[in-house]
Formats: structure tokens, sequence, C-alpha cells
């Protein structure tokens, strides 16, 4: 069985909005990332650094499709790739569903930890979405170690 998830959630604003706020990496920085080192192009490599983990995390980017979706692929610890799908669907003028799912880790015990870590991670991701562009907060300022 391949082990994968998939999280979502309802952000209250244009799905241009929400894209923008993914793929901007002034945007992402704002309420995710600590430093994005460019835009989600594809055929382009990124760079994201994270205040709670250590280095520089490379995100390879296959597919950007504007308003619609983003995938992507990062390494493991083991130097295996898995990959992340987000998916953007207009629920009307002013609401978007986001959905991120992420696949492709090694079906053994340091592949199911780091699921589980991955899958808090975007759930996380995505409330921090949500309140930066509802309500302007954000909410990883000060969280961390």
């Amino acid at each position: 069985m391949e082990t994968k998830f998939q999280v979502q959630l309802k952000i209250q604003k244009p799905v241009a909005q929400v894209f923008d706020a993914v793929v901007n990496p002034k945007q992402l920085s704002a309420y995710f990332v600590q430093h994005a080192s460019a835009p989600l192009a594809e055929g382009t490599t990124v760079k994201w650094r994270f205040a709670e983990v250590p280095g520089e995390h490379d995100v390879i980017v296959r597919e950007v499709i504007p308003d619609q979706r983003i995938v992507f692929e990062w390494p493991t610890e083991d130097g295996s790739l898995t990959q992340v799908r987000m998916l953007f669907e207009p629920l009307d003028a002013g609401n978007t569903m986001v959905r991120i799912s992420e696949s492709g880790w090694t079906q053994d015990a340091q592949g199911f930890k780091s699921a589980y870590g991955n899958v808090g991670g975007w759930m996380h991701m995505l409330c921090c979405l949500k309140a930066w562009l509802e309500y302007g907060i954000h909410l990883r300022a000060g969280g961390a170690l």
C-alpha cells in the first residue's frame, strides 16, 4: 500500500489571490516559509527555508497551471523524492478550495514517520494561508524553536 495523504481547506478569497499567495515568494514568506528563493515556476528549482528545520529545501517544480494546479517534488531524508500536488478549485467568485496531497515515501518506518510529519505540516500551511489571506494574521510568527 502506497503511503499518501490529502488535506484540504476552504479559503474565503478568489482563486487568483489564493494561487498568488502560494507561488509568489514574498507572499509565501509572509505566512509559511522563512524564505523562498524565487516564484514557483514550471521547470525551476526553488529553495525554501523554514525557521524550525535546518538548511534549505529544494522544491523541484514540475507543473504550474495558473489558478488551478502546482506540482513539485522534493527530497526526503534518504534522497528519494516525494511529489506534492496543490489543487485550487474556485467554489464561487470569493471562495477557493485548496487541496494538497503528497506521495512517494519509502515503505518503511522512516517513510511513514516523514509522511505523518508532512501531513501535519501541510495542514498547518493551509491554516496559515487562511489566517494570512482572510485576516492578515501571521500564525507562524514567533513559532520557531
